[in-house]
């Protein structure tokens, strides 16, 4: 067991050990749930808004409403690479 402390701004560092378990990187999302025993932090993935735009134009270029995860997966990854577009 590794014990951590909560910050001024009720932050806490998650041990490295822990982080490593579950693929935790700096900037990833988690979900913290209190439960009887304590808090249960879980990793969240979170999918852009535009990526969901992309899967829905993949399905009716399909001519079906379910995608394959391979497809999916492509979708989104092709939508994390694009860079942001600027404002004027």
């Amino acid at each position: 067991m590794a014990l951590t402390k909560v910050g001024p701004k009720y932050q806490v560092t998650i041990p490295k050990e822990a982080r490593e378990a579950v693929g935790l990187a700096v900037g990833d999302l988690v979900d913290a749930t209190p439960t009887k025993d304590g808090v249960l932090l879980r990793p969240q993935a979170v999918i852009p808004k535009s990526a969901l735009a992309a899967l829905q134009q993949q399905a009716t270029r399909s001519g079906t409403d379910k995608l394959s995860r391979r497809e999916i997966a492509a979708e989104i990854a092709a939508v994390r690479q694009e860079k942001p577009q600027r404002s004027a």
